[in-house]
């Protein structure tokens, strides 16, 4: 299958798809604050730069696109049909980022939660989630 659009096109197209405040981040966000987690965003000093921080918690939140971090078993996370080597080599790159980022954020204490984006709705599930792991649940 060729590609439709010319590179320069195409590389115009990905330089806009955003890796912070996305739409299942910012969903993610609004249930915690609901839920009446306080938090800390995208902390640089952080290993792998977390979307969410619980402080109190000492929990970090990483909420992944299924294609983008590729998520197994999941059918958003198929590979497009063109350049396959290309994407496959980044994803993997970025699933052994996500994977050194969640070790040196246990080592320092933390507790890790990966929110996939398929795995977001209904709501409900994003709290039982994080409340499971911050033990604010069983209070």
């Amino acid at each position: 299958m060729v590609d439709r659009i010319t590179p320069e096109a195409r590389s115009a197209n990905m330089s806009r798809v955003r890796n912070k405040n996305t739409k299942p981040e910012l969903l993610v966000r609004s249930v915690l604050h609901r839920a009446g987690y306080r938090f800390r965003l995208h902390l640089d000093d952080l290993a792998g730069s977390p979307d969410i921080v619980l402080p109190k918690y000492q929990t970090a939140i990483f909420v992944h696109g299924c294609f983008w971090h590729g998520h197994e078993g999941c059918r958003r996370s198929k590979l497009p049909a063109t350049r396959i080597e290309f994407w496959r080599a980044k994803i993997e790159r970025n699933k052994e980022r996500d994977l050194t980022a969640k070790q040196e954020l246990t080592v320092l204490g933390f507790k890790v939660v990966t929110l996939w984006e398929c795995e977001l709705k209904p709501a409900s599930a994003i709290l039982s989630r994080v409340d499971s792991v911050t033990g604010r649940g069983e209070l």
